[in-house]
């Protein structure tokens, strides 16, 4: 079943904001809240991820039914690609190299920053990358 493709960019403007923070603070108790968060997503869809169940609850009542739906694979192999980015961030900043942690981290916002504020999925693009890529090697 598709899903209203207004929450994954949602989820991504929150993430946005989380990581964000974890860079200026280097907090690694709200990298762990982040990571989990995209392991929620990723196990059970976007749905099933904090930010998914605001955005279900408190958000998409007051702006209406969706116009426009997304099939839910793409976006939630996003979450697992964010899983790993932050995860590795999570390490860098627990256990070191700092530097790690801050790239890592760094990564990920790019990525949610791209499609909370232009629509663009890297994560997205990546799946149909590698579908397409698996077709062909069939």
């Amino acid at each position: 079943m598709d899903i209203d493709a207004r929450g994954p960019r949602f989820g991504a403007a929150v993430t946005t904001v989380v990581l964000a923070v974890v860079l200026i603070s280097g907090n690694a108790w709200l990298l762990a809240w982040q990571t989990l968060a995209f392991a929620l997503g990723a196990a059970g869809g976007v749905g099933r991820s904090p930010y998914g169940w605001v955005f279900r609850r408190a958000v998409r009542p007051r702006i209406g039914p969706p116009t426009e739906f997304e099939a839910p694979e793409p976006p939630r192999f996003a979450q697992a690609v964010g899983l790993l980015f932050a995860g590795v961030g999570l390490v860098g900043l627990t256990l070191g190299p700092d530097w790690l942690g801050l790239a890592a981290t760094g990564a990920a916002l790019a990525a949610a920053f791209l499609n909370a504020a232009f629509g663009y999925c890297l994560g997205c693009e990546m799946y149909l990358l590698v579908r397409r890529v698996a077709v062909r090697a069939e």
